[in-house]
């Protein structure tokens, strides 16, 4: 029954715990008592008193420098390899200078002249003087007609007038010593004067016998041959001959009525030209002026007629060829030009990538006007004149981008271009 009231734990238990956690402790005979640590804890105590050496140090930052050196070389390989090449393109400077106002039409050439040459009198022909297609002068003897039946004619209507003149001549003695009547002088005049124009009438029939070129041009196929006889007559059987001037030329062509307004601005201005040019190129263009405009519009096909004169000294424009036809309204004064490929278009418009200075390019968005000759183009407003604009290799481009630039050269450097416009893909 006293175990049961006894407490789970007395004092000399719990001392001996306490101690025991503490550390070990030895007891003498005499009372004294001696504490013994851990041996654990006398180890770390030992090593936390121990120092790093200088070396440690040393190879600890030697360490660290290298790995910041390669973390920043990684850093810089990795923006090398992210940023864009340089892009080589082809530029050239923006130019001024008067271009002119234009409207680009088809035309065909007319001849200046056509002459169809008949005969004037009856009979048969008896020569030929030119070869089918030659060029003739005016006067240039072309057909005799039989002269002989008409210098018959003109040789008694002659001896008419010579009798008729004496008789004149006798009246009119006879009449100043009043001898004869009046009446007799005045048929003796007037049969004077019949037989003078029947001679005269003679005459010209004779030299219609001989038909000559009534203007400069070429001559066409030969309706007759000699031994033919001809009519005097005026119907088409009487044509022996298509003679056409050739020098100068008329270039017909029209106008749509959508540009009639612009027509109508500049019409009857000094500008106002028609220049003429072959269809292969083969042929200097030829500059002429506005002949004639039509004062309808056609109504079937809406355009309004009009002809040019073209000088044509070495024929080389025949009738009927067909032509391109520039009808020049206007010159434009100190207009800004680039050649035609500089020009691109995006969804925003036209726009030009233009040359700065550091070699890197910046796009402007432009106003382009007319093509001119060669591979030029108007560009109204974006840019000005003396600036560097980028001729091929724009597909790359962005704003900003670094560039190579290298001139470009129109009429010598096409494979150059062709090969910078490789590489800039």
């Amino acid at each position: 029954m006293e175990m049961k009231n006894k407490p789970p734990f007395d004092e000399f238990e719990v001392e001996r715990t306490a101690k025991t956690k503490m550390g070990a402790r030895l007891e003498s005979g005499n009372g004294a008592a001696t504490e013994l640590q851990e041996p654990r804890r006398v180890k770390t105590s030992r090593v936390s008193k121990q120092r790093i050496p200088n070396w440690g140090y040393f190879l600890f930052v030697l360490l660290a420098a290298f790995a910041v050196a390669r973390t920043l070389q990684r850093g810089v390989q990795s923006a090398k390899t992210t940023q864009p090449p340089v892009r080589p393109v082809l530029v050239a400077k923006v130019i001024s200078k008067d271009v002119p106002l234009y409207l680009d039409e088809i035309g065909t050439c007319a001849a200046y002249e056509t002459v169809q040459v008949q005969a004037q009198v009856s009979g048969q022909i008896i020569a030929r003087h030119f070869q089918d297609g030659a060029d003739v002068k005016k006067g240039d003897l072309l057909f005799t007609i039989d002269p002989r039946p008409y210098q018959a004619a003109l040789q008694q209507a002659q001896a008419q007038a010579a009798l008729d003149q004496v008789t004149l001549k006798r009246q009119t003695e006879l009449r100043a010593r009043n001898v004869t009547a009046p009446q007799d002088f005045d048929t003796a005049q007037a049969n004077a004067r019949k037989s003078e124009a029947a001679a005269a009438a003679a005459q010209v029939n004779v030299d219609f016998c001989y038909i000559k070129s009534p203007i400069n041009g070429r001559a066409g196929l030969r309706l007759v041959d000699v031994g033919n006889i001809v009519s005097g007559n005026t119907g088409s059987g009487a044509v022996l001959l298509t003679i056409q001037g050739l020098d100068p030329i008329y270039t017909d062509f029209t106008v749509a009525e959508t540009d009639l307004a612009l027509v109508r601005k500049y019409l009857g201005g000094p500008n106002v030209k028609v220049q003429t040019y072959s269809p292969d190129d083969k042929i200097p263009p030829r500059l002429g002026d506005l002949y004639f405009i039509d004062n309808a519009v056609q109504p079937g096909s809406g355009t309004v007629k009009a002809r040019g004169v073209t000088p044509n000294p070495d024929h080389a424009f025949w009738p009927s060829e067909f032509v391109r036809v520039r009808f020049i309204l206007d010159t434009i004064k100190d207009a800004r030009l680039v050649p035609q490929q500089a020009v691109q278009i995006s969804q925003s418009g036209p726009f030009i990538f233009v040359l700065k200075p550091d070699n890197t390019v910046d796009l402007r968005p432009v106003k382009p006007g007319q093509r001119q000759d060669g591979d030029l183009m108007v560009v109204e407003s974006g840019i000005e004149p003396g600036e560097t604009v980028v001729v091929t290799g724009q597909l790359a481009l962005a704003p900003g981008t670094k560039v190579d630039p290298k001139p470009y050269n129109a009429p010598n450097g096409a494979s150059d271009q062709a090969a910078a416009s490789k590489s800039a893909m």
